[in-house]
């Protein structure tokens, strides 16, 4: 086996019809649709999805409420085949909260859309896991615990495939005794459904310009808590959704609880990354969230057993980069397709995964390789998923320009409006504008916020919330979090910004330590690290670049 020019021993190669990068809904879905169609036509197909978790679902967080739709169309009999999908909805709740009430909005008048009848309560990460089984039992490959770090191009520039990342590389990037190479995974086509500003996605949406002629992407971080509630303020089928408090009118964001299985609560919180404030921690927000009057009573006598926090992408139909480049596509959250007035993507998600299969399927059966799948693209922008995302494309804008009271009423007009007029509305596209980290606003126009502690039995410290997201890397490894150049930090953004890295992240990562001189040193946590991916989008300087760790690292969340 020949060297490669850095030393290494060379990577060994398999060959794939189709390489899938991420176990997620997307990714799952386009799987099983693969081997479905293939069994239709009486041909084969080979099929491989390569997950950075340890297992499928470690790294699956939502709330979540589903839409049934793409569940539907991917596998009709899924009640019958045990999907782990029970808790219908029976109740929705919309609430403004104020520093010590609430407003309960009628629902009568809210869209159609935004309702929730017909959808079902579930964690995401089991439904990921049967996915998983389903996909397997059809012959579909998933290799768990190996991270998909580099693209793979053919001499013509087209994307022919991924390799997975090294394992046993130490801190100081030499080999360790463990050390083994990885593995190149060539294909027809590769599919990228890694979820919110994965590494490849982004750096193949800069490669091929793909997000040119459209709108910056937006994103929100999401932090969640998964609660096991006293059987009496357990409501099976509630849904609870509010905004307001502790948020002011101009920081976008809002909660959830849903209420479902074994006397379960799943309480979570966004908070949009456009933020200015660079003071704000989302964490704490989320914690003093809890202790509204409307809220901190659910979890009287219950106690905490999941946590977890993730980016999702918020941007919508203005923001969504061209799907397709030569060799491959972007799937689902790698593109964002959620819906940010419904708090959903995962139906969008498989449905994607439908339509990208459902196009390699038919551009395998004519011989076709390596090119643009095309019909894909034309399935999402004029199919279901347009349908969804079109109707909704100004919420975001407006409450981002004119604040959460006035923003959200004329997001809601808008929303009537595109119901009425079939998805066109009056027409109009708004434009989002900067990107989230240059939303980021100097510390000096600012004062510092100040967090109440946390009482340890409802609030919480961010460590000790962190234990409950079993996150785990090895810590003889190069840090995954890279830094463009190390002196920003300290010379830009402490200075400037107060450094808001240390109270962005949800797990502790970043740090201003001092010495006995009282110099500052930023410190990277790196072990702390849930892969929600927040530095690398809010970072005011834009110098943090977030790559994967050796697989299998990272949380492994467990019914989130």
């Amino acid at each position: 086996m020949a060297a490669d020019e850095a030393g290494l021993p060379a990577r060994e190669a398999m060959d794939f019809d189709v390489v899938i990068v991420g176990a997620g809904p997307a990714g799952l879905a386009a799987a099983i649709r693969l081997k479905q169609n293939a069994a239709a036509a009486g041909t084969e197909v080979s099929v491989v999805v390569v997950e950075k978790g340890s297992e499928v679902g470690a790294h699956i967080l939502s709330g979540a409420v589903i839409d049934p739709v793409g569940l539907n169309r991917l596998i009709p009999d899924w009640k019958d085949r045990g999907a782990p999908v029970d808790t219908l909805v029976t109740e929705d709740q919309f609430l403004v909260l104020g520093p010590a009430g609430d407003i309960r909005l009628p629902n009568w008048p809210m869209p159609p859309l935004m309702k929730n009848h017909g959808n079902y309560i579930v964690s995401l990460g089991a439904l990921c896991k049967w996915l998983g089984e389903q996909a397997t039992e059809l012959g579909v490959e998933i290799y768990p615990g190996f991270a998909a770090t580099e693209v793979l191009y053919d001499e013509d520039g087209a994307v022919a495939g991924i390799a997975t990342g090294d394992m046993g590389i130490g801190r100081d990037g030499e080999p360790k005794s463990d050390f083994v190479r990885g593995m190149e995974l060539r294909a027809k086509y590769t599919f990228i459904a890694e979820g919110a500003r994965g590494s490849l996605s982004k750096g193949l949406i800069r490669h091929f310009e793909l997000a040119k002629g459209h709108e910056p992407q937006k994103y929100g971080i999401g932090l969640k808590e998964l609660w096991q509630v006293a059987p009496a303020k357990h409501r099976p089928g509630l849904v609870q959704h509010t905004f307001g408090w502790p948020l002011d009118n101009r920081t976008g964001g809002g909660s959830f609880l849903y209420h479902y299985g074994d006397n379960l609560v799943a309480v979570g919180f966004v908070i949009h990354l456009n933020y200015a404030n660079p003071y704000l921690s989302p964490y704490d927000e989320f914690q003093r969230f809890k202790t509204h009057p409307a809220i901190r009573d659910v979890f009287d006598g219950g106690k905490r057993i999941g946590y977890g926090a993730r980016a999702i992408t918020e941007g919508g139909w203005q923001s969504m980069p061209d799907l397709v480049f030569p060799g491959g596509a972007l799937l689902g959250c790698a593109a964002g397709m959620v819906n940010l007035p419904r708090i959903k993507g995962s139906h969008n998600a498989i449905l994607s995964g439908i339509a990208a299969a459902d196009a390699a399927s038919e551009a395998m059966a004519s011989g076709r390789a390596h090119d643009k799948l095309s019909s894909y693209e034309s399935e999402v922008r004029d199919g279901d998923i347009a349908r969804d995302l079109k109707r909704v494309r100004n919420m975001k804008p407006y409450w981002s320009k004119f604040g959460t009271a006035l923003g959200v009423a004329l997001g809601g007009i808008d929303l009537w409006l595109n119901t009425i007029i079939s998805g066109v509305g009056l027409g109009y596209t708004l434009k989002h504008g900067k990107t989230d980290a240059a939303a980021t606003g100097k510390a000096a126009d600012f004062k510092p916020i100040v967090y109440p502690k946390p009482d340890g039995k409802l609030t919480f410290d961010k460590l000790t919330d962190l234990s409950f997201s079993a996150t785990n890397h090895e810590e003889d490894q190069p840090v995954h979090l890279k830094l463009a150049d190390p002196r920003i930090p300290i010379v830009v953004n402490l200075p400037l910004y107060a450094e808001p890295a240390q109270r962005y992240c949800p797990a502790g990562v970043y740090e201003i330590v001092r010495d006995d001189k009282g110099d500052a040193k930023f410190q990277i946590n790196a072990q702390n690290c849930v892969h929600c991916k927040t530095c690398d989008i809010k970072d005011p300087s834009q110098n943090i670049n977030w790559v994967c760790p050796e697989g299998g690292g990272g949380p492994n969340y467990a019914g989130m």
